[in-house]
């Protein structure tokens, strides 16, 4: 009987060769290949460590009666007394309404404003004319606020100011616009439109230029108008950075431009131009006794209320515009 043999195929027994694996290397051998990189950013590391983390240490005077003799460390314990003294103090109230006013009335303009002119911009056919409004509109941006403030008074200066000039013209008197209290949220807010509202709108222009042109060429072959464009295809491209930059805005809500506000200050005004900043430099700087254990405690204050109110605006804008800082 005949048995029938059965072939099995071969099976390869080598293995698949495998790349040699590269040795990590280490941040000493990486640090000294792009030595010319590291040292590019040690600049703005040793800044803020400087400026920004350093000044941290000296945030504890707000929990003591801090005096120079004993220095920070040596100064009595006292908690949060100072707090306490700010939240029952007369002034308490009137500086956070100043300052919540001042800044909500100020992100109420300067925010859309910028949108607006870059929406404007983009739509602009004419390249030398965008260009003009442009280098127009952001060149305020580099005048000092020294300057800006120097240019308010003398426009609205009661005698010789061209506006006071202007409303003579109908028979109106010469109105005091610095030392009337209404006046000066406006002048402070308007100012900084003047001053910002360009520069603002360059973020907004670069965020358009990631637009693809056939989403507006599909959007016109739909009938779409201009202004169905803008809403459906522009303002969803910058939709992002706007709410990117209204966090942060926010979260500086507890913080006025200082500068300004105080230069354009006067005793007449106070009712409505004294906020948190001005009144922290007076009570660490100005006044005879300074009180820097106070004034530390009122800008700890506030730093507090701004950190509780960006954590919740990223908060908001992460649940409902689906973008948010972290």
């Amino acid at each position: 009987m005949a048995t029938e043999i059965i072939e099995r195929p071969q099976v390869a027994t080598t293995t698949p060769t495998r790349k040699p694996r590269k040795h990590s290397q280490t941040l000493g051998a990486r640090m000294k290949k792009n030595w010319q990189l590291y040292l590019l950013l040690a600049v703005p590391l040793i800044w803020l460590a400087i400026f920004a983390y350093w000044p941290m240490y000296g945030a504890i005077i707000a929990f003591k009666d801090y005096n120079v003799i004993d220095g920070i460390l040596g100064s009595r314990w006292v908690g949060l007394k100072h707090f306490e003294r700010f939240t029952e103090s007369y002034q308490f109230w009137r500086l956070i309404k100043n300052t919540l006013i001042l800044h909500g009335y100020e992100l109420l303009v300067t925010f859309p404003l910028p949108i607006i002119l870059a929406l404007g911009l983009n739509l602009a056919r004419r390249r030398w004319y965008r260009r003009s409004v442009q280098m127009i509109t952001y060149a305020p941006h580099f005048i000092s606020t020294v300057v800006v403030v120097g240019l308010i008074v003398v426009l609205v200066d009661p005698n010789t100011g061209v506006l006071n000039q202007f409303l003579g013209l109908f028979g109106v008197g010469p109105v005091e616009v610095l030392s009337n209290p209404d006046w000066f949220r406006h002048l402070y807010v308007w100012s900084a439109a003047w001053q910002t509202m360009g520069f603002s709108a360059i973020i907004y222009l670069a965020a358009l230029t990631s637009v693809s042109p056939e989403q507006h060429e599909a959007a016109i072959v739909d009938g779409a108008s201009r202004l169905r464009r803008v809403w459906h295809v522009d303002l969803p491209a910058i939709r992002p950075v706007a709410v990117i930059l209204l966090i942060l805005n926010i979260g500086s809500i507890m913080s006025v431009g200082f500068e300004k506000v105080l230069l354009l200050q006067n005793p007449l005004n106070l009712q409505s131009s004294e906020v948190i900043d001005t009144y922290v430099y007076k009570l660490g700087f100005v006044s005879q006794i300074p009180q820097f254990s106070y004034a530390a405690a009122i800008g700890l204050f506030r730093s507090l209320i701004g950190l509780v109110l960006l954590v919740v605006a990223n908060s908001l804008a992460r649940r409902f515009a689906k973008s948010s800082l972290w």
